[in-house]
């Protein structure tokens, strides 16, 4: 397997960033402070870093290409290597990233339909790509065929919080209003309590178009914070003891969960001295490294373990890891991951 497009996903992941921050749930999420550049290039880097976590690292290597100084050349050389090798999600997925960041809609919505090809049944692939066909339009509405992605997002996980928001504007453009609703106020189970209230708004609208009474706010508010004072994933990590002589000094250890045959980028991560194996954490939505992505929204998750010897989160030779164990969100016992192999 070619090593070329990890380097040029890490350099095209800044317009994701990009992209995620300037489009995706913006009207749901308006409730939050505004996002200044300071943020911005932290997320950058918080992307670049949480990819490497299960990233392959030797692609970083000066040697194997010179990494792209500019955008536009980042998504020259993505281009190349799409060409060469077209079988690459990942690949598509940034390339329509990098079109939507800077404005040409029409070849974001291309490069989405390349991806969703690939992968056709990936909830958050066929979420932007929806919302690409949206962009792409002047009147930023969304057609039959960004409705049925939704629609079969949805089918895959009923709780995407981005299909669900997007399948609802459809609803709304269709003159749909009452159809709106419903497909939002599930949604008021999820988000927390200032999101809430701004949905809330968003819903009771669409409600008073559909001729229906409006819901209330306290409702919306205790199933906001039911939702955040949920147990969360509970894991516990052991390390075996065949290893506990080749536990570095001073190493750290990793725990996350990341999407079952989705990106690499954890849904939740936390970091802890290695020294305090073995331990007990409990992953939630705080631990969550980006706002559209909570555990909470998916149903079932890969966890899994890895100590780091040089304390950061970037794989290395010797390191030690888990075997990613796929568990429910929902689940109420306690999930064990044993720390019992060394990374070549």
């Amino acid at each position: 397997m070619t090593q070329t497009p990890t380097v040029v996903f890490v350099a095209v992941g800044a317009a994701l960033v990009v992209f995620v921050l300037g489009y995706a749930l913006a009207p749901l999420w308006r409730s939050r402070p505004a996002l200044g550049v300071g943020l911005g290039l932290a997320l950058t880097i918080a992307t670049v870093g949480l990819y490497l976590i299960v990233g392959t690292p030797n692609a970083l290597k000066p040697e194997q290409l010179r990494a792209p100084q500019t955008l536009a050349e980042a998504v020259s050389q993505l281009e190349a290597e799409l060409e060469r090798d077209p079988n690459q999600i990942e690949g598509w997925r940034l390339l329509a990233s990098a079109y939507t960041a800077e404005g040409l809609g029409a070849k974001a919505r291309d490069a989405y339909a390349r991806a969703v090809k690939l992968a056709p049944d990936n909830p958050d692939l066929l979420a932007e790509a929806a919302e690409a066909r949206a962009l792409a339009t002047r009147e930023r509405r969304f057609d039959a065929q960004a409705v049925s992605m939704l629609e079969h997002a949805l089918q895959q996980q009923p709780m995407h919080q981005r299909a669900r928001w997007f399948l609802g504007i459809a609803q709304r453009q269709a003159e749909q209003p009452a159809e709106a609703a419903k497909t939002w106020e599930p949604l008021l189970n999820v988000v927390d309590a200032d999101t809430a209230t701004s949905l809330l708004e968003q819903i009771n609208g669409a409600r008073q178009e559909a001729g229906l009474e409006a819901l209330s706010a306290p409702a919306a508010g205790v199933a906001a914070t039911a939702s955040a004072a949920g147990g969360g994933l509970k894991i516990k990590v052991e390390l075996a003891p065949a290893l506990k002589a080749r536990l570095p000094a001073n190493a750290s250890v990793f725990v996350l969960a990341r999407q079952v045959a989705g990106p690499p980028m954890p849904v939740a991560v936390e970091k802890h001295p290695a020294a305090a194996l073995p331990l007990q954490v409990t992953l939630d939505d705080g631990d969550s490294p980006m706002p559209t992505m909570k555990l909470s929204q998916l149903q079932q998750v890969q966890v899994l373990a890895r100590v780091s010897a040089s304390g950061n989160a970037i794989p290395q030779s010797g390191d030690l890891t888990s075997q990613p164990v796929t568990v429910r969100t929902d689940g109420k016992d306690v999930v064990t991951v044993v720390i019992d192999r060394v990374v070549e």
